[in-house]
């Protein structure tokens, strides 16, 4: 019973990874047996996966197969506010609760991150450690719990904003405005600075999408 419990919880992650990565993307039809073998798992911990995947709306039935799913513009503005709301209530309780230990790790990360500004797929990477970073020293189960569902959800967005030209140089600036808020444990600019720094990353996704919409 607990080598089943254990194998359902591997294969969750499993699948959940490579569509975070985005081995997998918004479209992509998923099958049980195939990924069976991808994983080196039995076939019934990935149907168990999948069937929780789709409850998290991170999969959808097309006709009678699961695809990963994909976000409509309404769909995506809704979750970016939810995110900015969430992301800015993060950064401002980290301000309040934070240790010093939690705040060096930020600067820490922030000037790592400065070398990969020219790869957007390891920097976006980066940005999630980042943000997670954020939502761990908010002190916040529940805040950190809704976090990782809504950063699960930008999974099915196919491409970073970070990949747009210059925008990597701007996160990056727009990051250290957040942690030195923080380390000033100043609330109410944390906060603000995390919610600008969203907005700004929804308007330059609204212009990638506009790009792509042009192009096709």
């Amino acid at each position: 019973m607990n080598r089943t419990h254990s194998n359902q919880k591997d294969a969750y992650h499993l699948v959940l990874e490579a569509i975070d990565v985005g081995v997998f993307k918004p479209g992509d039809r998923l099958v049980e047996s195939d990924l069976a073998e991808r994983f080196g798992v039995s076939r019934t911990p990935i149907r168990e996966a999948l069937q929780r995947l789709e409850t998290q709306s991170l999969l959808e039935r097309d006709g009678r197969s699961l695809i990963v799913a994909s976000l409509d513009h309404n769909q995506m503005a809704e979750l970016y506010v939810v995110r900015s709301e969430l992301e800015g209530l993060a950064a401002s309780l980290a301000a309040r609760h934070a240790t010093e230990e939690e705040i060096k790790v930020l600067r820490e990360m922030v000037e790592a991150d400065d070398a990969l500004v020219d790869d957007p797929p390891a920097l976006s990477r980066a940005n999630r450690r980042f943000h997670e970073q954020i939502h761990l020293a908010s002190h916040n189960r529940y805040l950190v719990q809704q976090l990782d569902l809504v950063h699960r959800t930008m999974a099915l967005m196919a491409t970073t904003s970070l990949a747009a030209q210059g925008r990597g140089e701007i996160a990056q600036a727009e990051h250290k405005t957040i942690v030195e808020a923080i380390a000033a444990r100043d609330e109410e600019a944390a906060g603000r600075a995390l919610k600008d720094h969203i907005s700004v990353a929804f308007v330059t996704r609204l212009k990638q999408d506009a790009d792509e919409r042009e192009r096709s």
